[in-house]
């Protein structure tokens, strides 16, 4: 499959942490390429056999943001609380979907203009409700604690560009799974890889951190999504969309990984970009550095713009570039034939 495909699929799964759908569905993706289990907090893992002991993990987390029902009132109306970074200024007027007892469409409410004031202040999340239209039969259909997602459908834009929800991350698991492939119709390997597709990442890195202490590999590489140029950006804060993936170079990451990396982009002709960090990298890769005695850990983003929205956008180059440079570093064998 092109990375197209798998993204879009990924993307129209729901994934707010605690839901099954996205981890299923990219389950059944990978197995194709890999020996897939679940562990027991959710995650996806998928191993990959090599001509050694020494076992690569590459990581991207699978949940999305989203929200969680806190009260249904006799006229249909929802409030929410956020699961995950949510910028509530985006929500007056957004379409969701309510997982109920079945999918239940809804919108946040708005204000006419016509009805409001220039001076109001934005609502909190907390004061804001979703309308269903159902009335007081919302109450037999959904329940505090309910997941709520964005209903955006994934589409493509022009110059090879995609817009959707969940791009953070599901691009990241979009570029594994095609790694994975990748690896599968090459065949023999320097060494075993093992693709973890982590859960609860988007609520404090929980999924990454437990199981890294169980695979325990020798090395490994975290892939998410990072910050590219827009309208409003800091340019030294922000990548290129379509200009390769983003290395991550940070005092937390393996400094050998990071060359590791870069070194296989150059050999193959894989266009990258680096990204300075002068500390926590607010990735996996923090969580997976410090599992049990210390595991080496690099980190390769892909840039994206408009994160944490319903309309996040990223090219297709970017995720298969991510791919095939991830391909390129495991024939390499890692750090390890470094």
């Amino acid at each position: 499959m092109d990375v197209k495909e798998i993204l879009f699929k990924l993307s129209a799964a729901a994934g707010v942490g605690g839901l099954d759908d996205a981890p299923q569905t990219a389950a059944d993706m990978l197995s194709g390429y890999a020996s897939v289990s679940r562990d027991g907090a959710g995650n996806v893992i998928g191993k990959i056999s090599g001509n050694s002991e020494y076992s690569i993990m590459l990581d991207a987390h699978i949940d999305e943001i989203g929200f969680m029902v806190t009260s249904v009132d006799e006229n249909g109306f929802v409030t929410v609380t956020d699961s995950g970074g949510i910028d509530s200024r985006l929500l007056p007027a957004m379409e969701v979907i309510i997982h109920g007892k079945s999918k239940v469409y809804g919108v946040f409410c708005s204000t006419p203009p016509h009805l409001s004031k220039k001076d109001d202040v934005p609502r909190k999340l907390s004061e804001m409700h979703i309308d269903t239209g159902l009335g007081a039969k919302a109450a037999e259909i959904i329940s505090v604690g309910d997941r709520v997602t964005y209903s955006t459908v994934p589409s493509a834009l022009l110059n090879s560009c995609m817009t959707g929800k969940s791009f953070d991350n599901r691009a990241g698991v979009a570029s594994l799974i095609r790694a994975a492939e990748l690896l599968h119709e090459h065949g023999s390997l320097p060494c075993g890889v093992t693709i973890l597709l982590s859960v609860e990442e988007e609520l404090g890195c929980l999924g990454a951190g437990s199981a890294a202490y169980t695979i325990r590999p020798d090395e490994a590489v975290a892939v998410d999504v990072s910050y590219a140029k827009s309208p409003g950006t800091p340019p030294n804060k922000t990548g290129i969309l379509g200009s390769g993936p983003m290395i991550g170079v940070s005092p937390t990451l393996s400094g050998e990984i990071t060359e590791g990396l870069k070194a296989a982009a150059k050999e193959t002709g894989i266009k990258y970009q680096l990204e300075a960090m002068g500390g926590r990298t607010s990735t996996n890769a923090d969580v997976i550095s410090i599992s049990g005695s210390g595991i080496k850990t690099g980190l390769v983003s892909i840039p994206l713009r408009y994160m944490h929205t319903p309309v996040e956008v990223i090219t297709e180059a970017d995720v298969e570039n991510t791919a095939r440079l991830l391909y390129e570093y495991i024939l390499k064998g890692g750090v390890k034939n470094a």
